[in-house]
Formats: structure tokens, sequence, C-alpha cells
């Protein structure tokens, strides 16, 4: 009795196989029906925006070919902005708060400073206006550090640019303890340690007065 199910029992499993079978190749279907019908959707979709488009355009007319060739605009060239950080920065730390700079200063007028073979004429010139400011740097509400570090940078990139003539204003203390500049005298020492300034004076009273400084880098 056994002997004669088992073959019933495998026709069984096979008809079950074949049903799934066929229950796969028909979801397999529907689905390659379902993405034709959505690409064919897609593709008449596209088709009405370009009617759409070219009824709003209007005719168009195709510009004659004029046989230029297409040249790419030339990359400019990268920045070294790490090392314009490194630059700033080694010369922020060389410059000194304890230089005696009063021996180099000029008394007249208005404290100025030059190079040894500047001419007095610089100064002359430079406090009449000779030279037009080509940027301007303002150290209120800075602390000394913060002001160290931004005149360094300020002064290397001008004269990395070709801006001769600087305006620094470094302010007339007039809300500092004492009412005294604290920035005043700093400012002074620091720009005598710039390789690049050749000569500064105080600044003619509408740029900023006893304030602010016009400075002079070297061409």
């Amino acid at each position: 009795m056994s002997g004669s199910s088992q073959p019933l029992k495998d026709f069984a499993t096979l008809a079950k196989a074949l049903r799934e079978r066929e229950r796969e190749a028909a979801a397999e279907q529907a689905r390659q029906r379902e993405a034709q019908r959505r690409a064919q959707e897609q593709l008449r979709a596209q088709e009405r925006e370009r009617q759409a488009f070219a009824l709003a355009v209007g005719p168009v007319q195709r510009l004659p070919d004029r046989g230029l060739a297409e040249v790419a605009p030339p990359k400019p060239e990268p920045w070294p902005t790490q090392r314009m950080r490194d630059e700033r920065e080694a010369l922020r730390e060389a410059l000194s708060d304890e230089i005696d700079v009063e021996s180099l200063l000029l008394t007249d007028d208005g404290l100025s400073f030059r190079r040894p073979g500047v001419g007095i004429d610089v100064v002359t010139r430079l406090r009449r206006g000779h030279w037009a400011v080509r940027a301007q740097l303002d150290l209120h509400g800075l602390r000394r550090d913060e002001a160290r570090s931004a005149l360094a940078g300020f002064v290397r990139d001008a004269h990395r640019q070709g801006r001769r003539c600087l305006l620094v204003v470094h302010g007339k203390g007039l809300g500092s303890p004492g009412r005294e500049p604290v920035l005043k005298g700093k400012v002074q020492r620091w720009l005598a340690q710039c390789d690049e300034v050749i000569a500064f004076a105080q600044a003619s009273a509408p740029q900023g007065g006893a304030g602010a400084l016009i400075v002079l880098l070297a061409g």
C-alpha cells in the first residue's frame, strides 16, 4: 500500500513546483509590463514638455557655424593660502613689542619714520598725499596680538599686490584707561620692523590725524 502511494506524492510535489514557477513567471511578466508602461509614460511626458517648450519659444533658427574652436577659459593660478598664512604668522611672531624705535622717529609736526637712505622729502610728500591710499586697516577693538597679526598680514598682502600707500588706523585712545592710545606706539614699532615699510607719517586730519598713520611700502 505504501509503495503505491509514493508516485502520487512525487506527482503532487512536481505539480506544486510547476504551479510555483508559473506564478513566478506571471509575476515577472507583470513587472516587465509595468516597467514598459512607466517608460512609455515617461517618454510621453517628455514629448509633451518638448512640445510645450517649442510652442512657448516659437520658431528658432540655428546659428551658422563660424568655425570657432570651443576653448575653455584658463584656470586661475592656485592661491597659496596656507603659505600666506604661514608667512603672516612668522611675521607676526617676528614683530617685537620691545624694540626701541624712538631714535628712528623724526620729531616734526607729527612723528614720522623713514628708512636710512630714504629722503626727508618722501615723508613730506607722503604727508601731503602725493601717493593715493590704496588700502586701509582699522585696528579699533582688536587686542594686541590680534592687531599685530592683522597688521602683519595687511602689510604683506598689500606689498604682494603692489599697493604702495596704506592707511592704518590705530585710534587715539579716547576710550582707553587714562585716555592714552594703547596701540599707537606698538603699531609704530611693528611697522618699523616690516621690511616692506620704507616710511610712515601721521595721517592728515581728514584721514584720522593722531589716530592713524600713512604708510609707504617699497615699490
